[in-house]
């Protein structure tokens, strides 16, 4: 975005200033108005506002046939194409994100490296050395793949361990990556969130709100490379381990509707998004989904008591999307 005000200000008033100070000289008035007229009358000195693209909402939205929010912490309907938010239960209340994080982190693997990146897994990715209650996609120190590889198993089955491997990739360490988390979360005006990891694992001092969520996802989708691997039924790994031998390792989507075991909404195909759970993150559920007439929208359900509500208040959120 280009939002530069003050840049704008400042060649009005040399603009006016030009036209003052060469006020009656004939040839060189013309050559003054020529010269505005080709490099001050162009969209970069316009200042376009951030937001006039984005879906806002400052409080609460209702609207017909909306989810009875009790047992969820917050849900959040955004029509990208009318730019509005359809309904909003507290999108700007902070929660623990959980393993929805892993779209700020899959981001910043897009923007700053390549999917065809060679990556050598280190000890600290290691699957063996994450706890039992943890998902990992079951990569080994020293094996090697490709990032594309990593973003997959991140995205679809929401490997921890593959969030380490790409955030030690893409900077260093976790502790480099979660500061780069949280510029770019900045960046995106999502003033609600701060990471200190790139799974989503526990911590008091790492959380977004629905709101902020919504910014990091609309951002994500502008990645043809993103939406090709959230919308995968599945996709096969080959990995070389350490001792040179080659395994594949296949991942599904970890969102109970590709699975089979929700039914989908009727008016809606869903094109594919992030679940994450934690006891005290409760289940959250992001969506990139298109109406009848191929009209995008954004669905948010974060903090659902349990994983039947959160379908539940998923779907009748997405029928409930305006004719």
């Amino acid at each position: 975005m280009k939002c530069i005000g003050k840049l704008t200000i400042t060649c009005l008033a040399l603009t006016t200033a030009s036209a003052i100070l060469f006020s009656g000289c004939g040839k060189k008035e013309v050559v003054v108005a020529a010269y505005e007229a080709e490099n001050y009358n162009k969209e970069l000195y316009i200042g376009k506002l951030f937001a006039e693209d984005l879906c806002i909402a400052n409080g609460n939205i209702s609207m017909d046939g909306a989810p009875d929010p009790a047992g969820t912490h917050a849900i959040g309907l955004f029509d990208l194409e009318g730019k509005k938010t359809d309904f909003a239960y507290n999108v700007q209340e902070r929660l623990y994100p959980a393993s929805t994080t892993k779209i700020m982190t899959a981001l910043l693997a897009i923007e700053n490296a390549d999917l065809e990146d060679k990556v050598t897994i280190s000890a600290n990715a290691d699957a063996r050395t994450f706890a039992a209650d943890e998902s990992t996609c079951g990569i080994k120190e020293g094996d090697e793949m490709t990032l594309e590889d990593l973003l997959n198993g991140l995205l679809l089955h929401s490997g921890n361990d593959n969030a380490v491997a790409i955030a030690e990739h893409v900077s260093g360490s976790i502790e480099e990556f979660a500061k780069l988390m949280n510029e770019r979360a900045e960046s995106l005006m999502a003033t609600g969130t701060h990471f200190t990891n790139p799974s989503g694992l526990h911590d008091e001092n790492h959380y977004t709100t629905a709101y902020d969520l919504y910014l990091i996802f609309n951002e994500c989708i502008k990645h043809p490379e993103f939406v090709g691997i959230i919308q995968s039924s599945s996709y096969t790994a080959n990995i070389k381990g350490a001792d040179g031998t080659l395994r594949q390792e296949t991942w599904e989507p970890s969102h109970f509707y590709a699975q089979g075991e929700a039914v989908p909404p009727e008016n809606a195909s869903i094109i594919g998004g992030k679940t994450g759970t934690t006891k005290l993150a409760g289940n959250c559920l992001i969506l990139l989904e298109e109406d009848q007439n191929g009209k995008p929208f954004i669905s948010i359900v974060m903090g659902a008591d349990t994983k039947d509500l959160l379908y539940q208040d998923m779907t009748a959120l997405i029928e409930g999307i305006p004719n």
